[in-house]
């Protein structure tokens, strides 16, 4: 008999702040985002902490009061996580320890959690742990109690390093390792990619869970894992796609996310490879999202940081079968229009008319539209293709005026 596996989520409570720059609504909309990390981490949210300040406590984060109100609260329901939404130092994390005496995790750990969870290969897992060792070396004093006892006088006086100089240099030593070992696996992925040969290369870009994965897999017919949760792809995969008898190579990358930490960004560093290399970028937008031109704006920031903002692109919009617009009744003649009315109709002559035409709305997992999808990339591929083989480019005809048989694609 098999036996039934039941998953134990822990108990968890968000905490954020409303300041000057980030108002209720963005607040919200980024505890819900946390909430999904949680989720896709492990744990069960009780319930949302926010306080407005100014700027957060440098000691506790939050002001005193609502730390007592937080520390009430997980002692009475026995929370075993409180989850910070923006970065906390050191000194703040042990702070708060203190007072809740229960685990303290901010954005960036819950992340590197995640990818810790996720990691496959061994190039993500050596990344990730690099990020950790990372994160971890300026919160090492806070780590240990024994180490309270390393404060001189009698008996603990002499030569040599304590223990926390032991501990950190253990780290360092680490570290430096790790980035020997990426360094090779780097030169490894270089020569794989420049073996490549003259294919064209199309990479998938975009935030985390827009659909990416479950595309790829439409497309290349693979077995790609996709699931309705954040960072489900840590590795970067290519695969042989055919089109009408138009082969190219597709990569399937780690999706982004708003407010990415700095030790996170080199952990990108595959993917980034990729989109650099690429000669044509599908960028795969969730419309079903309610703040999904807040994703597109990410997106374009990370990539105009890594220097992929000159490629060609082709905005893909996804999930149209599970895009909803609120509704204005007929007698209502207060409620000002805005985009959340939005029709699907009205949002395709707006990004048609903003991308010139390199926009198109599809549902990946229903195969909505896929055939006009197929069409566009079709075109930009044989573009490139052209461009690049002048003389054989009689092979690959205007995608309607293809003889072929079906079948053939792969």
């Amino acid at each position: 008999m098999i036996e039934e596996n039941t998953i134990e989520y822990e108990k968890t409570v968000l905490i954020g702040v409303i300041t000057q720059y980030q108002d209720e609504e963005k607040s919200a909309e980024y505890l819900d985002e946390l909430e999904f990390l949680s989720y896709t981490a492990g744990g069960e949210v009780l319930k949302r902490f926010t306080q407005k300040m100014e700027s957060p406590n440098p000691k506790t984060f939050l002001g005193t009061g609502k730390m007592e109100e937080v520390r009430a609260y997980v002692e009475q329901y026995e929370v075993g996580t409180a989850i910070f939404d923006d970065e906390l130092s050191p000194a703040q994390q042990k702070n708060i320890e203190k007072i809740l005496k229960c685990k303290v995790v901010d954005r960036t750990n819950l992340i590197l959690d995640i990818f810790a969870q996720r990691a496959q290969t061994s190039y993500a897992r050596t990344q990730v742990e690099l990020a950790q060792y990372e994160y971890l070396l300026p919160r090492l004093a806070g780590m240990w109690t024994h180490l309270e006892r390393q404060r001189g006088g009698i008996g603990m006086r002499g030569p040599g390093e304590t223990e926390i100089e032991t501990d950190r240099r253990i780290v360092r030593d680490r570290i430096s390792l790790l980035k020997k070992k990426l360094e090779k696996i780097d030169r490894q992925q270089a020569v794989q990619r420049g073996n490549r040969g003259a294919l064209v290369r199309v990479a998938l870009v975009g935030y985390t869970n827009v659909g990416k994965s479950t595309l790829m897999n439409v497309i290349s017919k693979s077995e790609v894992f996709a699931e309705n949760k954040l960072f489900a792809t840590l590795d970067t995969t290519v695969r042989k796609v055919v089109i009408r008898n138009l082969p190219f190579l597709l990569s399937d990358t780690v999706g982004f996310i708003r407010k990415l930490p700095t030790q996170l960004v080199e952990s990108f560093k595959s993917t980034l490879d990729e989109v650099r290399e690429a000669d044509l970028l599908l960028h795969i937008v969730d419309i079903s999202h309610p703040q999904f031109e807040d994703h597109i704006a990410s997106v374009n920031q990370i990539m105009d940081e890594i220097g992929g903002s000159d490629k060609p692109m082709l905005m893909v919009f996804n999930k149209i079968d599970a895009y909803t617009h609120k509704t204005i009744d007929d007698d209502d003649l207060v409620t000002e229009r805005t985009e959340e009315h939005f029709t699907l109709e009205e949002w395709e002559r707006t990004w048609m008319s903003r991308a010139d035409g390199d926009a198109i709305f599809i549902s990946a997992l229903n195969k909505d539209n896929m055939e006009a999808f197929k069409k566009k990339v079709y075109e930009r591929v044989r573009e490139i293709h052209i461009t690049r083989f002048p003389y054989n480019s009689f092979l690959y005809p205007e995608y309607d005026q293809y003889t072929g048989n079906e079948d053939e694609e792969e």
